[in-house]
Parts: C-alpha cells; structure tokens; sequence
C-alpha cells in the first residue's frame, strides 16, 4: 500500500472509490475534478490536495485512477503536450475506469507507453453503492505488467473482476453490456407502461416478470423506480445514450445493423433533447407511461 493515489474525475463514482481506499489504508495524495468546489470538499474530507491541474496529480501520485465523461474528456486530460497527466509521468500507472471507445484506450496507452507510463483500462459494470463498498465488478484490458501492478488496489475496490487481454478489448465488452443493459431497460419501461395503461396491478406484474423469461437484473434494479417515478441518477439517460452509440459505433465499423440497440439510443437521445438526460436511465419510463410526459 505504498503507492499514493492519485484521482482525476471524482463525481458519484470516482469519489466513492477514493472513499474506498482510503478507508482500505491507501494513501490517497491527491484530487483534481473541472469542479473545483467538489474537489476542494472531497479533499478535505480525505486529508489530501485538491490540484487546479491534472499535472499535478501526476506530480503527486505513484498511481492516478482517471473517471471522466467521454472520449474528449480523456483526449485532453491525456494531451500529448502541455501539462496534462502525461508531464513527467515516467514510472506512473493510469488506471482508466470511464466507459470510452476502445479506440481511445489504446491512443491512451501509446501515449502513456511514449513518456514511460503505463496505462490500463478498468471497466466498471456496477454503481455508487458497490464503488463506495468494493464491491465493483471490473473489466480490464492492458499490458500484463499494468494489470499485475494494479491488481493489489483493483482487489480492494472490486469483489470480481476479469482480465480481457490488450488495450481496448475490455471496453467493447462493457460496450455491449451497456448496449444491452439499455435494451432491457428500455423494453421493461415499454412492458410496464403498456401494463399501466391496461390497468394492470404493477407490483404482481413485476413479481409475474420476475418469475418468467421477462426477468432480468434491470427489472430487479430499475423496475419499481419505474412505477413510482424515483429516477434518482446512479447511471444517467446521457450516459446511457453515450454508451449505446459506442456500441453502435463498433457495429458500424463491423458493418452489422443492430436495430434494437438503434431504437433504443434514440428513446435515451430523445431524453437528453427534452431535458431528462440527467434522469437515471429508469427515467425512460417516462416516455413510455401514458400522460407522463409531453413531448417538446
């Protein structure tokens, strides 16, 4: 537990894991967030700094874990030039934990390889509760030394994970558990919309769904907050609409239509479009039950 830990990113998930390792003994040296007030108030609680540059994250830590929106996000807190994660980043480890493209998990690792750093990508398939408790599940994909290296605190943050092989790979596995997980919820909002509209009971319609091949983790996960309108946000409509266009990003380059995943990132697209993009993804049940929402 010698190495200090760096974040870059510490919203819902990044702060959480911070909180983890800490708690684990990690020494947890610094913070950086583009919101500088959320960074200040982590920081303090965790007895660390809170850097106005991502250089500086660097400069403080032997290991900086990365949890950041999207593909531009990572772009510029990995530039190539300037004071970004890379400056004197010789003998660092970045463990990346976003749902990115593959494409930008491997330029990220040629970038990180290029100063003398490694880099390994670490896909979380879980939420704010498992990131706060350990319990995340992990998909990781990078060099066999990377992985090695960030076994020992990927263990403490997670109570499985898998090692996918090279940079990129497992980020198309947690494309298309994103692109499915979509789908589902997504088809449980339309099940249980239909049954409200028919004046069904839904608390048996769910225990029935829960019972036969219209079960699934979302309707464990997401299906009362779809009835009872709680769309607190663990995992966002925006993020969700992200995610399933990565997925389809990759089909397109495979040449392969998917047309329900298709259908699917334009009800999370009309989200965003109408406001309720920062809904958690059960929020799509708001398209769905009659009279719930007008479209703009």
């Amino acid at each position: 537990m010698a190495e200090k830990i760096g974040f870059v990113g510490v919203g819902r998930m990044g702060a959480n894991m911070a909180r983890r390792l800490k708690d684990c003994g990690f020494n947890v040296s610094a913070v950086y967030d583009a919101r500088l007030k959320v960074a200040k108030e982590l920081a303090k609680e965790l007895g660390c700094e809170a850097c106005r540059q991502v250089a500086k994250v660097t400069e403080l830590s032997d290991v900086i874990i990365t949890v950041v929106s999207d593909d531009a996000a990572m772009d510029q807190i990995y530039a190539p030039q300037g004071k970004s994660l890379l400056h004197k980043a010789q003998g660092r480890l970045f463990i990346n934990c976003a749902t990115i493209s593959p494409k930008t998990h491997v330029e990220v690792e040629a970038r990180a390889n290029k100063v003398g750093a490694m880099s390994l990508e670490a896909c979380m398939a879980s939420s704010i509760t498992q990131a706060r408790e350990g319990t995340l599940y992990l998909m990781c994909g990078g060099s066999q030394e990377a992985f090695n290296r960030a076994k020992p605190i990927l263990e403490k943050l997670s109570n499985s994970m898998r090692y996918a092989g090279k940079a990129g790979e497992a980020a198309k596995v947690k494309a298309l558990v994103n692109m499915v997980m979509n789908i589902n919820t997504a088809g449980l909002a339309e099940g249980l919309g239909l049954g409200a509209t028919l004046g069904l009971d839904l608390p048996l319609l769910r225990e029935v769904f829960s019972q036969t091949g219209a079960n699934s983790r979302v309707l464990a996960t997401d299906g009362e907050d779809m009835q009872n309108r709680d769309h607190s946000c663990f995992f966002s409509a925006a993020h969700a609409a992200k995610d399933s266009g990565i997925a389809l990003q990759l089909a397109k380059e495979q040449k392969l239509k998917l047309p329900l995943a298709e259908a699917t990132k334009k009800q999370y697209d009309r989200m965003v479009a109408e406001g309720l993009g920062e809904l958690d993804k059960s929020g799509i049940a708001e398209l769905t039950f009659k009279g719930r929402h007008k479209k703009k």
